[in-house]
């Protein structure tokens, strides 16, 4: 099956990734949506959305009434509304690049998931061989490269509808993106000094942090997340991921209580859905790569690999031990968002001043001091 796959020609390839990606980004951001509501519905102690149903499948018993009281009948009641409501576009806009937005707001959404690897199977030579649409040896690199390019779309929102409090969202955005990605950078440099030991191979890939969090070559730390090792680093990331995708306590350039909504405030229907799909995308691609990276991946628990794993359940099957890794590694990456809303809902939004004095008088002077202390710490354990 995966031979006949590969020997495809590459622009049948490339079409069939780029609408595997459209066909599972848009469904599961949605579902967050979706689940946002009802896990505010549950911390608040009331029901949540439970209303919206299809007739002919809410008759079926017991499944019906479970699926309605669910929600689950809602995400395609808002697909249907945000698909087919009127769709103004106000006249004092820019039109182009009003509309260019959300488009833009999409891009870096969607191709920052072509180089995280989302499972790995073992192949004749019980090598492990990473699910992953672009395996590139850069993977970090492309990840904060283009993830960091969605700033673009906000800013432009922001300049194109011509109007006060939009405009000054996008700029909150741009001095928020800025604050936060050194700490980011600086906090995922301690794991590939540590990765990249001596004599190494000198590697970016997500999937050999992976690798290397199953005990494949590091003694001392050998089967450990590196969330046990580097706490801190794992910290820094976290919260300024928060920040990087626009997340409450963080969330400046959509702060309705003083911007009445942000850099989205003029856009409505399909427009301003675009910009909140590209929000969960980032979440969903944030907790992919903070799994990646702290959290073992696709390694079930620390010191029990996936291949362990894999041998007590007599999985050989490349296709077999390939669910396997992605079940795992989906379940951390839900268990995020889910912290992702239920922080949300905890904490209360900070005021900009703060926003800003966290990112470079807090996280930014911890980052180097952190980076600072493992690389000693690195030097003296290998000299």
């Amino acid at each position: 099956m995966f031979d006949f796959y590969f020997n495809l020609p590459l622009l049948v390839r490339l079409v069939i990734q780029g609408g595997a990606v459209i066909m599972v980004m848009f469904p599961v951001a949605a579902a967050c949506s979706m689940a946002e509501r009802k896990v505010a519905a549950w911390i608040q102690g009331r029901p949540g959305p439970n209303r919206a149903a299809v007739p002919w499948l809410v008759w079926i018993p017991v499944i019906g009434p479970l699926l309605q009281r669910l929600g689950l009948f809602q995400l395609m009641a808002d697909g249907g509304k945000f698909m087919f409501k009127e769709d103004p576009v106000p006249g004092h806009v820019n039109k182009f690049y009003f509309i260019l937005a959300p488009i833009l707001a999409m891009i870096p959404a969607l191709t920052t998931v072509t180089v995280v690897p989302l499972g790995a199977y073992f192949d004749e030579a019980h090598r492990l061989m990473p699910i992953v649409l672009a395996h590139v040896d850069i993977g970090i690199l492309g990840v904060l490269a283009i993830s960091s390019l969605g700033v673009y779309s906000i800013i432009i929102a922001g300049w194109a509808s011509n109007s006060k409090f939009p405009f000054l969202g996008s700029v909150r955005a741009s001095a928020q993106l800025i604050s936060y990605e050194l700490s980011m950078t600086l906090s995922i440099l301690p794991v590939f000094l540590w990765v990249n030991v001596p004599g190494g191979q000198g590697t970016l890939s997500l999937s050999w942090v992976v690798e290397m969090q199953s005990g494949a070559g590091l003694g001392h730390i050998d089967g450990y997340w590196f969330f046990m090792w580097m706490p801190l680093s794992a910290f820094i990331f976290l919260v300024s991921l928060f920040a990087e995708t626009n997340r409450q306590p963080f969330d400046m350039p959509e702060s309705e209580s003083d911007l009445v909504g942000g850099f989205h405030t003029e856009y409505g229907a399909f427009k301003w859905s675009l910009f909140f799909v590209a929000e969960y995308a980032h979440m969903l691609v944030g907790s992919a790569v903070f799994t990646l990276l702290f959290f073992g991946g696709w390694n079930p628990l620390p010191g029990l690999p996936l291949a362990t794993v894999a041998g007590w359940i007599g999985a050989t099957h490349p296709l077999v031990v390939g669910l396997l890794s992605i079940a795992i590694f989906l379940g951390k990456v839900f268990f995020l968002i889910f912290v992702f809303m239920w922080v949300r809902w905890t904490v209360p939004r900070f005021r900009y001043d703060q926003v800003m004095k966290i990112g470079w008088q807090k996280l930014l002077p911890l980052s180097i001091a952190n980076l600072i202390f493992y690389a000693l710490l690195i030097a003296f354990i290998e000299r």
